[in-house]
């Protein structure tokens, strides 16, 4: 029995730029990387004209970073916010105030989750996700009992969650009823977190928060950036990546997996990506990849749907969800064509063109102890999600 708790860097892999001669010379790449947010390596590159330059985007993109880390937490208060523990706490017993930003993001989950094909993203299934959470950082990680799993479904139901638009009030028409972001929440932040630092002048970076890749522009020589999504199936004739991706201004990369944040429990592998259908980890792929352009914060969500939907059902609805890189064992990955979703299909053949710098070493792993507040569900972990 083991527990394995991956870095979503490893599943998308940054394409740093390589040694430019056309840019403005002023203009140098810089990085940054933070192992104190939503349970997850958080990496930045960027260009700017001088180090103190940089320091003060990095300094405001991390306090962007944090603040939505906050207020997402549902394992911790903080004074000064009502976040989303604070919700789960009272809003069973009486209705929640919460800012008009909380409240924008929590109707925006609600309204996906009750578009997305089959529900398959649910921002009110904390009492299912949370067993499964327990189970995995226990000291001896086990399945929940399916009787508590049977029980905990009976407090999924999206209806009950009560969002008053004149009050900003948010309340729980079930009182066993919890929320759980996880689905959404890194996503969303990155591509907050992004605009807001490209308005700043931040205006060629790349953000990677565990796999959820977004990028406020090009380069500063205008070319595009290069992620590569790593192969779920290693092996000494496989490919290293399924695909390379160019990502410019806007753009996102979101991939959902179940091969780095799981358990093994009696010979069998427990992944973190719960189909709500059954309350137990989705086992339909082994990875799921969503490029988004542009990004308007739903590309996390859409990976995770995609992920924990059966492969007949995602593949029947093509107007309920994107297109995806769709990968897993037997399955191989199809084309589909949409062209009026900004999501769309990647054919992971693994004869992409490698991205300009390989992963980041094995070891630096931003643990429970190290990040302790937000679980991603489905996904993010690590997408692989952090295949997320």
């Amino acid at each position: 029995m083991k527990r394995l708790l991956a870095l979503g860097l490893a599943a998308i892999c940054l394409a740093c730029a390589l040694p430019l001669t056309a840019c403005t010379p002023q203009q140098k790449l810089y990085s940054a990387s933070w192992f104190d947010m939503f349970d997850t390596v958080t990496m930045v590159q960027g260009y700017a004209a001088s180090q103190e330059e940089w320091d003060t985007q990095a300094d405001a993109l991390h306090d962007d970073l944090e603040h939505y880390h906050q207020l997402f937490d549902i394992y911790h208060h903080y004074d000064g916010m009502v976040n989303l523990y604070d919700v789960n706490a009272r809003a069973g017993q009486e209705p929640v105030q919460v800012s008009r930003e909380l409240f924008d993001f929590l109707q925006l989950c609600k309204t996906s989750g009750e578009t997305l094909a089959g529900g398959a993203v649910n921002i009110a299934a904390g009492a299912v996700l949370s067993l499964w959470h327990d189970a995995r950082e226990s000291e001896n990680p086990a399945p929940p009992a399916a009787d508590a799993i049977s029980e905990a479904l009976q407090h999924c139901n999206l209806d009950d969650l009560l969002l008053d638009s004149g009050t900003l009030t948010v309340a729980f028409a079930d009182p066993a009823m919890t929320l759980d972001v996880g689905a959404a929440a890194k996503g969303y932040t990155a591509v907050q977190a992004g605009q807001a630092a490209r308005e700043r002048g931040l205006t060629h970076a790349l953000l990677n928060m565990g796999g959820n890749v977004y990028t406020t522009g090009p380069k500063a020589d205008g070319s595009a950036w290069r992620v590569g999504v790593e192969n779920p199936w290693p092996g000494e004739d496989a490919p290293q990546y399924v695909q390379t991706v160019e990502l410019t201004g806007g753009d996102s990369l979101i991939v959902s997996g179940d091969y780095q944040r799981y358990f093994t429990y009696e010979g069998k592998r427990y992944s973190h990506l719960i189909d709500l259908t059954t309350g137990c980890p989705a086992a339909y792929y082994s990875s799921v990849a969503v490029y988004s352009s542009p990004d308007e914060g739903l590309g996390d969500l859409f990976s995770t749907a995609l992920f924990c939907l059966p492969p007949e059902q995602s593949r029947q609805e093509p107007q309920a969800v994107p297109s995806p890189l769709r990968s897993g064992p037997g399955n191989g990955t199809r084309r589909m064509t949409n062209p009026h979703r900004k999501h769309r299909f990647l054919h992971g053949d693994g004869r992409g063109k490698a991205p300009d710098i390989p992963p980041p070493p094995p070891g630096s792993v931003a643990t429970p102890q190290t990040s302790p507040a937000l679980r991603k569900r489905p996904e993010s972990v690590h997408r692989n999600r952090s295949p997320g």
